[in-house]
């Protein structure tokens, strides 16, 4: 893999990584949507997929045709697969940097004042007035906590008022740093050393590499 390619490959995971590492040493929990998540990891692995099997599987007859505009067509598609997946993907909540046993009490709350009527089931919750059911998923080793959906059909606008109730919550809280935090922040150190080391001793690869994929 020459400079360039390395550098695209690596550099949307390297943000990726450095967000995840700013969220878990933080010392406040961060709420996101299952559509936002899986829409931010589709970014951060974009450049691998680019120059990996889309680049593998991409007919020499479309570059003739298209020439570099093949690649802007590629994009296109491929934010366009992400935003499918993600739409069509069940409803999903995380809360990062959190615990199962501090999230408790504050689902408490907020189930409270969203539908009196909520039924327990184990880790299952179903709030009828809401038309959402979903159960509880922790990851104690990266300390963060999924409410995903037990089902597909299910009321948005429910899970919406979820989100909201809880975010306004979780704005008082607080929560330890998370040690995953280091090991994503050295891992994103290492990573953007080894693009800093190709665009920097390698320039002329690095632009080489940008010619030949574009076929300029």
């Amino acid at each position: 893999m020459d400079g360039f390619r390395l550098c695209l490959a690596l550099g949307p995971l390297t943000v990726y990584l450095l967000v995840l590492a700013w969220i878990n040493l933080a010392r406040r929990p961060f709420l996101v949507s299952g559509t936002r998540d899986l829409a931010a990891l589709g970014v951060g692995v974009s450049g691998m997929v680019l120059v990996g099997p889309v680049e593998l599987l991409l007919p020499e007859q479309a570059i003739y045709a298209y020439k570099s505009y093949v690649w802007l067509l590629l994009v296109v598609m491929y934010g366009l697969c992400v935003s499918l997946a993600a739409l069509l993907a069940r409803p999903r909540l995380t809360i990062y940097n959190f615990t199962l046993d501090r999230l408790r009490p504050v689902l408490a709350s907020a189930i409270d004042e969203l539908d009196p009527d909520a039924r327990w089931a184990g880790a299952s919750l179903a709030l009828p007035k809401l038309q959402v059911e979903f159960f509880l998923e922790s990851s104690p080793v990266l300390k963060n906590v999924s409410l995903v959906a037990t089902t597909e059909d299910q009321s948005f606008a429910g899970w919406r008022r979820l989100e909201s109730a809880l975010a306004t919550r979780l704005r008082e809280a607080e929560s330890p740093a998370n040690a995953c935090g280091i090991v994503l922040a050295g891992a994103c150190f290492l990573l953007a050393a080894c693009i800093s080391w190709q665009v920097l001793l390698h320039p002329q690869a690095v632009t080489a590499g940008f010619r030949d994929m574009l076929r300029l």
